[in-house]
Protein backbone atom coordinates (compact mmCIF):
# COMPACT_ATOMS: atom_id res chain seq x y z
CA UNK A 1 0.00 0.00 0.00
CA UNK A 2 1.46 3.26 -1.08
CA UNK A 3 1.14 5.93 1.49
CA UNK A 4 1.69 9.38 0.20
CA UNK A 5 3.29 11.27 3.06
CA UNK A 6 2.21 14.83 2.98
CA UNK A 7 4.84 17.26 3.95
CA UNK A 8 3.55 20.40 5.56
CA UNK A 9 4.06 23.53 3.51
CA UNK A 10 6.41 25.82 5.40
CA UNK A 11 6.30 29.37 4.26
CA UNK A 12 9.71 30.88 4.13
CA UNK A 13 9.61 34.55 4.92
CA UNK A 14 12.25 36.96 3.66
CA UNK A 15 14.71 38.13 6.28
CA UNK A 16 13.70 41.47 7.68
CA UNK A 17 15.96 44.50 7.53
CA UNK A 18 18.16 44.91 10.53
CA UNK A 19 17.69 48.15 12.35
CA UNK A 20 20.75 50.30 12.36
CA UNK A 21 22.01 50.73 15.83
CA UNK A 22 23.00 54.22 16.77
CA UNK A 23 26.21 55.19 18.51
CA UNK A 24 26.58 54.06 22.09
CA UNK A 25 26.09 56.43 25.00
CA UNK A 26 29.83 56.62 25.69
CA UNK A 27 30.56 57.51 22.06
CA UNK A 28 27.91 60.22 22.09
CA UNK A 29 29.29 61.63 25.32
CA UNK A 30 32.77 61.67 23.81
CA UNK A 31 31.50 63.51 20.75
CA UNK A 32 29.71 66.04 22.93
CA UNK A 33 32.91 66.56 24.90
CA UNK A 34 34.93 67.27 21.77
CA UNK A 35 32.19 69.65 20.63
CA UNK A 36 32.41 71.66 23.85
CA UNK A 37 36.22 71.97 23.78
CA UNK A 38 36.31 72.71 20.05
CA UNK A 39 36.45 76.53 20.54
CA UNK A 40 39.45 76.12 22.85
CA UNK A 41 41.21 73.80 20.39
CA UNK A 42 40.67 76.24 17.53
CA UNK A 43 41.93 79.16 19.62
CA UNK A 44 44.91 77.13 20.86
CA UNK A 45 45.99 76.13 17.35
CA UNK A 46 45.45 79.53 15.75
CA UNK A 47 46.52 81.85 18.59
CA UNK A 48 48.46 80.17 21.38
CA UNK A 49 50.49 77.63 19.41
CA UNK A 50 52.30 80.29 17.30
CA UNK A 51 53.04 82.27 20.47
CA UNK A 52 54.48 79.18 22.17
CA UNK A 53 56.62 78.45 19.12
CA UNK A 54 57.95 82.02 19.04
CA UNK A 55 58.70 81.91 22.77
CA UNK A 56 60.76 78.73 22.39
CA UNK A 57 62.55 80.18 19.38
CA UNK A 58 63.40 83.45 21.17
CA UNK A 59 64.85 81.57 24.16
CA UNK A 60 67.59 80.16 21.88
CA UNK A 61 68.35 83.44 20.11
CA UNK A 62 69.74 86.87 20.79
CA UNK A 63 67.49 89.74 19.76
CA UNK A 64 68.88 92.95 18.29
CA UNK A 65 66.66 95.92 17.48
CA UNK A 66 67.42 97.39 14.06
CA UNK A 67 67.76 101.10 13.55
CA UNK A 68 65.14 101.36 10.81
CA UNK A 69 62.61 99.31 12.73
CA UNK A 70 62.17 95.60 13.23
CA UNK A 71 64.57 93.19 14.86
CA UNK A 72 67.17 90.56 14.03
CA UNK A 73 67.58 87.17 15.70
CA UNK A 74 70.96 85.49 16.15
CA UNK A 75 71.11 81.88 17.25
CA UNK A 76 73.07 81.52 20.52
CA UNK A 77 72.05 78.00 21.62
CA UNK A 78 71.75 77.51 25.40
CA UNK A 79 73.41 80.80 26.30
CA UNK A 80 70.21 82.41 27.64
CA UNK A 81 69.55 79.40 29.88
CA UNK A 82 73.15 79.49 31.13
CA UNK A 83 72.88 83.20 31.89
CA UNK A 84 69.61 82.70 33.76
CA UNK A 85 71.10 80.03 36.02
CA UNK A 86 74.72 81.07 36.52
CA UNK A 87 74.97 84.75 35.56
CA UNK A 88 71.78 86.29 36.95
CA UNK A 89 72.30 86.34 40.75
CA UNK A 90 68.64 86.82 41.67
CA UNK A 91 66.78 84.32 39.51
CA UNK A 92 67.82 81.15 41.35
CA UNK A 93 67.45 82.86 44.73
CA UNK A 94 63.93 84.00 43.85
CA UNK A 95 63.11 80.56 42.46
CA UNK A 96 64.22 78.75 45.63
CA UNK A 97 62.37 81.23 47.85
CA UNK A 98 59.21 80.78 45.78
CA UNK A 99 59.46 76.99 46.04
CA UNK A 100 59.82 77.17 49.82
CA UNK A 101 56.78 79.42 50.10
CA UNK A 102 54.73 77.12 47.87
CA UNK A 103 55.70 74.09 49.95
CA UNK A 104 54.33 76.00 52.94
CA UNK A 105 51.13 77.20 51.26
CA UNK A 106 49.95 74.24 49.14
CA UNK A 107 49.36 71.65 51.95
CA UNK A 108 47.82 74.35 54.12
CA UNK A 109 45.33 75.41 51.44
CA UNK A 110 44.30 71.84 50.62
CA UNK A 111 43.87 70.78 54.26
CA UNK A 112 42.07 73.96 55.27
CA UNK A 113 39.66 73.76 52.32
CA UNK A 114 38.94 70.09 53.16
CA UNK A 115 38.25 71.02 56.78
CA UNK A 116 35.91 73.86 55.77
CA UNK A 117 34.12 71.64 53.24
CA UNK A 118 33.50 68.93 55.86
CA UNK A 119 32.12 71.51 58.29
CA UNK A 120 29.89 73.14 55.66
CA UNK A 121 28.63 69.75 54.50
CA UNK A 122 26.96 69.20 57.86
CA UNK A 123 23.31 70.03 58.42
CA UNK A 124 23.66 73.43 60.04
CA UNK A 125 21.48 76.51 59.84
CA UNK A 126 22.56 78.96 57.16
CA UNK A 127 25.16 76.72 55.56
CA UNK A 128 24.39 78.16 52.12
CA UNK A 129 25.29 81.62 53.42
CA UNK A 130 28.51 80.29 54.97
CA UNK A 131 29.47 78.66 51.65
CA UNK A 132 28.97 81.97 49.90
CA UNK A 133 31.03 83.79 52.54
CA UNK A 134 33.99 81.46 52.06
CA UNK A 135 33.77 81.85 48.28
CA UNK A 136 33.53 85.66 48.32
CA UNK A 137 37.35 86.13 48.58
CA UNK A 138 37.76 84.27 45.28
CA UNK A 139 35.56 86.86 43.59
CA UNK A 140 37.15 89.82 45.37
CA UNK A 141 40.69 88.85 44.36
CA UNK A 142 39.86 88.33 40.68
CA UNK A 143 40.16 90.73 37.76
CA UNK A 144 39.46 94.43 38.23
CA UNK A 145 38.61 94.10 41.93
CA UNK A 146 41.98 92.47 42.54
CA UNK A 147 43.76 95.34 40.77
CA UNK A 148 41.89 97.87 42.91
CA UNK A 149 42.77 95.97 46.07
CA UNK A 150 46.44 95.85 45.05
CA UNK A 151 46.43 99.66 45.01
CA UNK A 152 44.72 99.89 48.39
CA UNK A 153 46.66 102.33 50.55
CA UNK A 154 45.48 100.81 53.82
CA UNK A 155 46.60 97.37 52.66
CA UNK A 156 50.02 98.80 51.81
CA UNK A 157 50.36 100.40 55.25
CA UNK A 158 49.35 97.20 57.04
CA UNK A 159 51.90 95.13 55.09
CA UNK A 160 54.63 97.75 55.48
CA UNK A 161 57.95 96.03 56.19
CA UNK A 162 58.98 98.81 58.61
CA UNK A 163 56.37 97.50 60.99
CA UNK A 164 55.09 98.86 64.27
CA UNK A 165 56.48 98.80 67.76
CA UNK A 166 54.84 95.96 69.68
CA UNK A 167 56.55 96.70 72.99
CA UNK A 168 58.86 93.67 72.85
CA UNK A 169 61.94 95.58 71.81
CA UNK A 170 61.36 94.80 68.13
CA UNK A 171 58.96 95.65 65.39
CA UNK A 172 56.41 93.53 63.60
CA UNK A 173 54.08 94.18 60.72
CA UNK A 174 50.39 94.84 61.33
CA UNK A 175 49.51 91.69 59.38
CA UNK A 176 51.69 89.51 61.61
CA UNK A 177 49.59 87.68 64.17
CA UNK A 178 52.28 85.88 66.16
CA UNK A 179 56.05 85.94 66.18
CA UNK A 180 58.68 83.24 66.42
CA UNK A 181 59.53 84.33 69.97
CA UNK A 182 55.90 83.85 71.04
CA UNK A 183 55.85 80.33 69.59
CA UNK A 184 59.20 79.48 71.21
CA UNK A 185 57.77 80.44 74.59
CA UNK A 186 54.66 78.35 73.94
CA UNK A 187 56.60 75.26 72.79
CA UNK A 188 59.56 75.69 75.16
CA UNK A 189 58.67 72.60 77.24
CA UNK A 190 57.33 70.52 74.34
CA UNK A 191 60.71 69.64 72.73
CA UNK A 192 59.66 70.96 69.30
CA UNK A 193 62.33 71.92 66.79
CA UNK A 194 62.92 75.39 65.40
CA UNK A 195 61.83 74.33 61.90
CA UNK A 196 58.36 73.31 63.11
CA UNK A 197 58.03 76.53 65.09
CA UNK A 198 58.95 78.59 62.03
CA UNK A 199 56.47 76.61 59.91
CA UNK A 200 53.61 77.15 62.37
CA UNK A 201 54.42 80.86 62.65
CA UNK A 202 54.43 81.27 58.89
CA UNK A 203 51.20 79.27 58.62
CA UNK A 204 49.33 81.37 61.17
CA UNK A 205 50.62 84.69 59.84
CA UNK A 206 49.62 83.64 56.31
CA UNK A 207 46.10 82.59 57.27
CA UNK A 208 44.52 85.52 55.41
CA UNK A 209 46.12 84.48 52.13
CA UNK A 210 45.20 80.82 52.73
CA UNK A 211 41.52 81.65 53.26
CA UNK A 212 41.49 83.80 50.13
CA UNK A 213 42.81 80.94 47.99
CA UNK A 214 40.72 78.01 49.30
CA UNK A 215 37.31 78.94 47.85
CA UNK A 216 37.49 76.91 44.63
CA UNK A 217 39.01 73.91 46.40
CA UNK A 218 36.27 74.08 49.03
CA UNK A 219 33.54 73.84 46.35
CA UNK A 220 35.29 70.90 44.69
CA UNK A 221 35.54 69.10 48.03
CA UNK A 222 31.86 69.82 48.71
CA UNK A 223 30.86 68.21 45.42
CA UNK A 224 32.97 65.17 46.28
CA UNK A 225 31.51 64.88 49.79
CA UNK A 226 27.95 65.13 48.50
CA UNK A 227 28.71 62.35 46.03
CA UNK A 228 29.24 59.86 48.86
CA UNK A 229 26.16 57.68 49.35
CA UNK A 230 24.34 58.33 52.65
CA UNK A 231 23.77 54.58 52.90
CA UNK A 232 27.47 54.12 53.63
CA UNK A 233 27.32 56.48 56.61
CA UNK A 234 24.12 54.81 57.78
CA UNK A 235 25.82 51.40 57.70
CA UNK A 236 28.73 52.79 59.72
CA UNK A 237 26.33 54.24 62.27
CA UNK A 238 24.51 50.89 62.61
CA UNK A 239 27.82 49.11 63.12
CA UNK A 240 28.66 51.52 65.94
CA UNK A 241 31.50 53.40 64.22
CA UNK A 242 32.41 56.75 65.73
CA UNK A 243 32.67 59.96 63.74
CA UNK A 244 36.47 59.79 63.90
CA UNK A 245 36.51 56.24 62.55
CA UNK A 246 34.00 57.12 59.85
CA UNK A 247 36.19 60.00 58.69
CA UNK A 248 39.36 57.90 58.36
CA UNK A 249 37.70 54.75 57.02
CA UNK A 250 35.02 56.23 54.75
CA UNK A 251 35.22 59.97 54.12
CA UNK A 252 38.95 60.32 53.53
CA UNK A 253 39.29 57.32 51.15
CA UNK A 254 36.18 58.36 49.21
CA UNK A 255 37.43 61.92 48.66
CA UNK A 256 41.04 60.91 47.98
CA UNK A 257 40.57 61.40 44.18
CA UNK A 258 39.28 64.90 44.92
CA UNK A 259 42.31 65.55 47.13
CA UNK A 260 44.55 64.65 44.19
CA UNK A 261 42.62 66.96 41.86
CA UNK A 262 42.67 69.83 44.35
CA UNK A 263 46.38 69.38 45.05
CA UNK A 264 47.25 69.59 41.35
CA UNK A 265 44.95 72.60 40.96
CA UNK A 266 46.54 74.31 43.97
CA UNK A 267 50.06 73.64 42.66
CA UNK A 268 49.22 75.24 39.33
CA UNK A 269 47.42 78.14 41.00
CA UNK A 270 50.29 78.78 43.42
CA UNK A 271 52.99 78.74 40.75
CA UNK A 272 51.05 80.95 38.33
CA UNK A 273 49.46 83.42 40.76
CA UNK A 274 49.87 87.13 40.10
CA UNK A 275 51.71 87.60 43.41
CA UNK A 276 54.13 84.74 42.78
CA UNK A 277 57.69 85.94 43.31
CA UNK A 278 59.15 84.10 40.34
CA UNK A 279 56.43 85.26 37.96
CA UNK A 280 56.90 88.86 39.12
CA UNK A 281 60.68 88.64 38.66
CA UNK A 282 60.37 87.18 35.15
CA UNK A 283 57.97 89.98 34.28
CA UNK A 284 60.53 92.50 35.56
CA UNK A 285 63.26 90.95 33.40
CA UNK A 286 60.96 91.05 30.38
CA UNK A 287 60.44 94.78 30.85
CA UNK A 288 64.16 95.51 31.04
CA UNK A 289 66.38 96.31 28.07
CA UNK A 290 67.26 93.16 26.15
CA UNK A 291 65.35 90.99 28.58
CA UNK A 292 62.93 89.54 26.04
CA UNK A 293 64.95 86.45 25.20
CA UNK A 294 66.29 85.98 28.74
CA UNK A 295 62.80 86.08 30.22
CA UNK A 296 61.68 83.49 27.64
CA UNK A 297 64.43 81.13 28.80
CA UNK A 298 63.48 81.72 32.45
CA UNK A 299 59.82 81.11 31.68
CA UNK A 300 60.48 77.76 30.00
CA UNK A 301 62.73 76.59 32.82
CA UNK A 302 60.05 77.58 35.30
CA UNK A 303 57.39 75.82 33.21
CA UNK A 304 59.39 72.58 33.09
CA UNK A 305 59.98 72.78 36.84
CA UNK A 306 56.24 73.11 37.49
CA UNK A 307 55.54 70.14 35.18
CA UNK A 308 58.08 68.03 37.10
CA UNK A 309 56.51 69.00 40.42
CA UNK A 310 53.02 68.14 39.16
CA UNK A 311 54.27 64.78 37.85
CA UNK A 312 55.96 64.03 41.19
CA UNK A 313 52.86 65.00 43.19
CA UNK A 314 50.61 62.94 40.92
CA UNK A 315 52.89 59.91 41.07
CA UNK A 316 53.19 59.98 44.86
CA UNK A 317 49.54 60.68 45.65
CA UNK A 318 48.17 58.25 43.04
CA UNK A 319 49.51 55.37 45.13
CA UNK A 320 47.15 56.35 47.97
CA UNK A 321 44.05 57.23 45.92
CA UNK A 322 41.00 55.00 46.36
CA UNK A 323 38.64 54.59 43.40
CA UNK A 324 35.21 53.14 44.16
CA UNK A 325 34.14 50.28 41.88
CA UNK A 326 30.85 50.95 40.10
CA UNK A 327 30.10 47.39 38.99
Amino acid sequence: MNVNAKTPNKSVSAPGKKKKRGASLDVRKARAGWFFILPFLIGFVLIYLPIIYDSIKYSFHELRILGGGGFELTYVGWENYFNAIFVDPEFMTTLITGLKQSILDIPSIVLFSLFVAIVLNQKIAGRAAFRAIFFIPVILTTGLIGEIDAQNTMNTIMSNAEGINDGSGGESTAAEIISVMDMEKLFANMMIGQEIVTYVVGLVNNIFNIINRCGVQMLIFLSGLQGISPAIYESCSIDGASGWETFWKVTLPMVSPIILVNTIYTVIDAFTAADNQVMAYIDTIYGSTGGDVLSSAMSWMYFLLVILIIAAVSGIMSAFVFYQRRD
